[in-house]
């Protein structure tokens, strides 16, 4: 008996973690994970709206075809039907199939543009992160701070208690909550194609040697949240994390008074991201 209770708590604390984990795995994927990350950002809600409603379209969509399919077995099998009907078409039936598609995929379409269009780019940013990949870390230019750091992985041997494995990086991003970010993705022209993604925010842009290309988001909540590179790089793809630390804005304060003194200078924004996008680094 007591093995069965022990068992059932195991399975729940499996269900909580899968379909509503906790908020201290907020930045985190969760052991025996079945659902999406929380959502800490507007971009990312309206992806997870846009994932539920899916949901509910394909559902719909699999138990009519499966009701049609056990229709199809019990009426029409050899045996309840031993003289088959010689119906060549049925101009009604045609139409409907064609047209049902057609008006599923335009209700999936509208809020699927809508929804690019919002994440695409940042309305009125008030600050802004550039994201350069290489083989195989990230850099950061904070261009309005006029500071840039490298943030690699930390290894094993080197993690403090708390720090996940293959997550952690030694330098992290820190942005604050409630504050627009203009991120701004890219790659040195001789490197080749990474990808910025984090779950929790709902992001996922490439880095694209030589190119520039924009994102944003707006983070709801102070925690410690991680991502990976997500495009196929090279032979370290899977050790190039992205860890992001969103803080109160009195502390962010504080963290950009010390990084300045800490993280070596950069040129002028505009100086930076035309020689990027003129292939010269």
């Amino acid at each position: 008996m007591l093995k069965i209770i022990a068992l059932a708590a195991v399975a729940a604390a499996g269900l909580v973690v899968g379909f509503g984990a906790p908020d201290a795995w907020a930045g985190l994927p969760a052991p025996w994970q079945e659902g999406l990350q929380t959502a800490v950002t507007p971009v990312a809600h309206k992806i997870h709206d846009f994932h539920n409603m899916l949901l509910v379209i394909i559902t719909t969509i699999t138990a009519f075809v499966t009701a049609m399919l056990l229709i199809i077995i019990v009426r029409f099998n050899r045996k309840a039907n031993p003289e088959p009907s010689k119906t060549a078409h049925n101009t009604l039936l045609e139409v409907v199939w064609t047209a049902l598609p057609v008006i599923i995929l335009v209700v999936i379409a509208i809020p699927s543009f809508r929804l690019l269009y919002y994440m695409d780019r940042a309305v009125e940013p008030e600050m802004t992160i550039k994201a350069i990949g290489h083989q195989w870390y990230w850099s950061y230019e904070y261009p309005d701070a006029g500071f840039e750091f490298d943030a690699t992985l930390v290894e094993e041997e080197d993690l403090q208690p708390g720090q996940p494995r293959l997550l952690q990086t030694d330098n992290v991003v820190v942005v604050p909550v409630d504050t627009t970010v203009q991120l701004l993705v890219t790659a040195p022209p001789e490197d080749v194609i990474h990808s910025w993604a984090m779950p929790a925010f709902g992001v996922k842009t490439d880095a694209v040697p030589g190119r520039l290309n924009e994102t944003w988001f707006r983070v709801e909540k102070e925690g410690t949240y991680y991502g990976q590179c997500s495009e196929l790089c090279g032979i370290n793809h899977g050790f190039m994390p992205i860890t992001v630390k969103a803080v109160s804005r009195e502390e962010y304060a504080r963290w950009l008074a010390s990084a300045r003194a800490e993280f070596a200078a950069i040129d002028a924004p505009t100086v930076k991201i035309a020689q990027v996008q003129s292939g010269r680094r």
